[in-house]
């Protein structure tokens, strides 16, 4: 038997970062605060807090004056700079450079879309922090779309600027294009103004055909991930379709002796929210099993 961890999988460089400033201000003041979970994944998150990183709310801005607070690589909307301004809290902004372009790009299209009466579309998950980022430089105007036919609120006849989330599927992003685009032609709109952006970050886009090539090495796929990651719920579903036994696990005590039975090569992957070091401990414990 033989266990492989994909070389491409981990952290992608926006966690990265922001892992290593964290680390860099906990060395230094042994204690830091950040604005929600620094990547989804409750190990590594564990792993930080035990080194003296406090994850709080925006409610608890208020009670921390004169802190300092760490922007996660999801980004803040500028209500959040503007907030730490009047408290006087310093911020440590470890805002990914991908997202921090969109954010720019989002908010010169708000600005052209007022001028003629147009809209902003974010193709993001309801809720998650990088769209609550994205949306706050539309002053939270725009309207998010979950799924590639959720086209409804989309008024074809107006001007549209249209955006994804950076860890969205680009197969169902190109969907929606494509339903906005039948919606458009449906409807009988003549001389439509409808731009859509290609914003998903190519490490993540990538991510899909490296993955197909590593799973159909392999026996047995365990994909490591933590259960709140957009991406990696969008990486696993990805590998499943392309090999039926991939299992998903966020630690390793997850790992069921059944799976590995008969297994010959056995690969371990992850998303880009998976940290190096719980690949390597489910590698350990796989061959501890068997």
């Amino acid at each position: 038997m033989s266990v492989v961890i994909d070389d491409n999988a981990g952290f992608c460089f926006g966690v990265v970062k922001a892992i290593a400033a964290a680390e860099e201000q906990l060395k230094e003041s042994h204690g830091l605060y950040c604005l929600g979970d620094i990547v989804h994944n409750n190990e590594e998150v564990q792993r930080l807090k035990e080194m003296g990183l406090r994850v709080i709310d925006h409610s608890d801005m208020l009670s921390l004056p004169n802190s300092t607070v760490l922007i996660r690589a999801h980004g803040e909307p500028p209500t959040t700079y503007d907030m730490a301004q009047r408290h006087g809290i310093k911020l440590i902004d470890a805002t990914c450079p991908i997202v921090l372009a969109l954010q720019k790009k989002i908010r010169e299209g708000y600005e052209l879309m007022q001028g003629v009466g147009g809209q902003v579309v974010i193709f993001g998950k309801q809720g998650h922090a990088e769209v609550i980022g994205l949306n706050g430089q539309t002053q939270n105007t725009a309207i998010i779309v979950s799924t590639p036919d959720d086209t409804e609120a989309i008024d074809v006849g107006r001007p549209i600027r249209m955006y994804s989330q950076t860890t969205k599927s680009r197969e169902d992003y190109n969907k929606l294009i494509s339903n906005v685009e039948d919606k458009i032609r449906s409807k009988g709109v003549t001389n439509a103004d409808f731009v859509a952006y290609n914003t998903i970050c190519s490490r993540v886009a990538n991510r899909a055909t490296q993955l197909e090539q590593f799973a159909r090495g392999v026996d047995l796929l365990l994909f490591v991930s933590g259960i709140n990651s957009s991406n990696g719920h969008y990486l696993y579903e990805y590998c499943r379709k392309v090999h039926p036994n991939t299992h998903m696990i966020s630690s390793p005590e997850e790992l069921k002796q059944e799976w590995i039975d008969g297994a010959e090569r056995i690969g371990i992957t992850g998303a880009t929210s998976t940290p190096r070091w719980l690949m390597e401990q489910v590698k350990e414990r796989v061959s501890s099993i068997k």
